[in-house]
């Protein structure tokens, strides 16, 4: 029997931007770089590990608003067409830096055969679906995917219990379409955890969700087992807290392993460093700006000039990849070995990460994972993956605790989503949410055009409490964005508010709004009526 337990958690969310409006709209990329970059190279490095007889256990939460862009037609076909441009452009670079800049020519190979891969997953072998794709790999007991709040919301800042309960249900009934049965466990947005939340947990049959270390730590009563054994709150639900050492290693910009000097280097790219301009153009967007394209040729190196990094050896980052794969596990086998003793049974380890780290940030990510699971599998019978849902099983009895507010935002709590520069946004959230609770108690068996709009209302209101917006606006980056989608959403909900309770819905103006914000189309907006508490 194993002596520790290792449940490796990636956290899968992107915002929902779909802009039918405009034929091409850059915040769209931030979708289709995560499919090339990190959702199918996850997928193909999964089934290569399946195929090789490899028994490897993973658990990832795919939000609904994921899961959602992921299985839109709109989205889907705008992809493919993003995804044949870089095709495109792939072949000409092997033409190029084969007579050009033969020191990048195994990259341009590289790119050449990974761009054309993720076609041929997306397009012949997933149908353009690739949720199915993850969905098989549940069902064949490799995957434990975990659904998130409906719109990644901020539980502890929304202002009445209604709304958090209907946060959760929501999202409940989304996984169900998507992935068939129930989920068992959530990844509460930005792991936010406020005492009395687990209560719409409980109510939705979620056993598990995810948090910062210090919810533990700092819960009452204290953990006897640290953060290396679950708690069960006081509505039942099992609490799996972060491994700050098991994290760091990846994550760290000082000590992870993605500043590895021989992997690539991210802040490169083709689209800026083409010296031809018309030969790069035809593949940026319609504004003709330099952006990035996915095409980088050059590798960390050190703490040097952006000029100044060297050529990107693909060999060279896969091998290196393997070796931390091992430095990973033996770190790992040492840490349990500890534990078990101190602890008088099988530690779990909990490593959870932004699956994003995984291919985008971190090239390599997708191939650390390969080698990890493999030498787990093959060169050790200490360590075994599972899932949080897997420790429940093995160890039913745990400790009961309350614990501790906590987020894992920077100092733990809530301050990234709620300062000085965001909090304007919450007076308007609140009152939306109170407003949505009395249009589901005003008019609690709608039908036809009435019951069209309180349908759309809810989901104006779901997107405007995504946390997405508070957080990018914190960070200072597409701050514009942001801000234009809260104030979007919370004026569509205005309007609609207005409408139905003046009794004049214009029809035209709601099929317009229900064409752009197309979200939860299962959506019933009496989970927003009290008695359904």
């Amino acid at each position: 029997m194993a002596i520790g337990y290792l449940s490796l958690v990636l956290h899968a969310h992107l915002p929902f931007v779909r802009h039918p409006e405009y034929p091409d709209f850059l915040e769209e990329d931030w979708l289709y770089e995560a499919i090339s970059e990190t959702y199918i190279p996850l997928l193909v490095a999964f089934n290569h590990l399946r195929d090789e007889g490899v028994k490897f256990r993973l658990t990832m939460s795919m939000t609904p608003p994921l899961c959602e862009m992921l299985t839109d037609p709109l989205l889907q076909e705008r992809y493919l067409r993003h995804l044949n441009k870089l095709c495109e452009l792939s072949e000409k670079e092997v033409a190029r830096t084969r007579q050009e800049a033969p020191h990048f020519y195994d990259a341009a190979v590289m790119y050449h055969r990974h761009f054309h891969e993720c076609r041929e997953v997306f397009e012949n072998v997933y149908q353009r679906n690739i949720v199915q794709g993850f969905r098989q790999l549940q069902d064949e007991g490799f995957l434990e995917i975990i659904t998130c709040c409906a719109t990644h919301g901020f539980l502890p800042l929304m202002s009445n219990e209604t709304v958090k309960h209907a946060q959760i249900q929501i999202a409940r009934e989304n996984y169900l379409k998507h992935f068939g049965r129930p989920p068992r466990g959530i990844w509460l947005a930005e792991c936010a955890f406020n005492p009395g939340d687990d209560r719409y947990l409980r109510e939705a049959g979620i056993q598990f969700f995810i948090a910062d270390a210090h919810a533990i730590l700092y819960g009452t009563p204290r953990p006897r087992r640290g953060i290396y054994a679950p708690v069960i709150t006081p509505e039942g639900v099992a609490v799996f807290a972060r491994d700050t050492e098991t994290s760091e290693q990846v994550w760290s910009s000082d000590i992870g392993y993605p500043g590895d000097p021989n992997y690539r280097e991210f802040y490169r790219d083709l689209g800026y460093d083409a010296q031809d301009y018309d030969y790069i153009k035809p593949y940026l967007h319609d504004d003709g700006v330099r952006r990035n394209t996915g095409i980088k040729y050059h590798r960390i190196t050190g703490k040097v000039a952006l000029h100044h990094k060297e050529p990107y050896v693909p060999a060279w980052a896969t091998e290196r990849a393997a070796e931390h794969a091992g430095h990973f596990m033996h770190n790992r086998q040492a840490q349990a070995r500890h534990l078990h003793g101190a602890l008088g049974r099988a530690p779990n380890i909990l490593a959870p990460y932004d699956a994003e780290l995984y291919g985008h940030w971190w090239f390599e990510g997708p191939q650390f994972l390969f080698y990890l699971f493999k030498k787990l599998h093959y060169d050790q019978n200490e360590i075994q993956p599972i899932s949080p849902i897997d420790y429940l099983e093995f160890f039913p009895h745990n400790q009961p605790q309350t614990p501790s507010a906590s987020s894992w935002g920077a100092e733990g709590y809530n301050r990234v989503w709620i300062n000085q520069q965001n909090d304007w946004m919450y007076m308007h959230q609140h009152a939306a949410e109170q407003r949505m609770v009395e249009l589901a108690e005003q008019f609690p068996n709608a039908d036809g055009l009435l019951q069209r709009a309180l349908n759309q209302a809810a989901r104006e209101l779901l997107l405007a409490q995504s946390s997405d917006w508070a957080f990018i606006i914190t960070t200072g980056t597409m701050v514009q964005y942001a801000v234009k989608r809260f104030k979007d959403h919370i004026h569509r909900f205005t309007r609609l508010y207005d409408m139905i309770n003046a009794g004049a819905i214009d029809e035209s103006w709601l099929a317009d709004v229900e064409s752009k914000d197309t979200i939860f189309q299962e959506l019933d907006y009496r989970v927003y009526y009290p008695q359904t508490l």
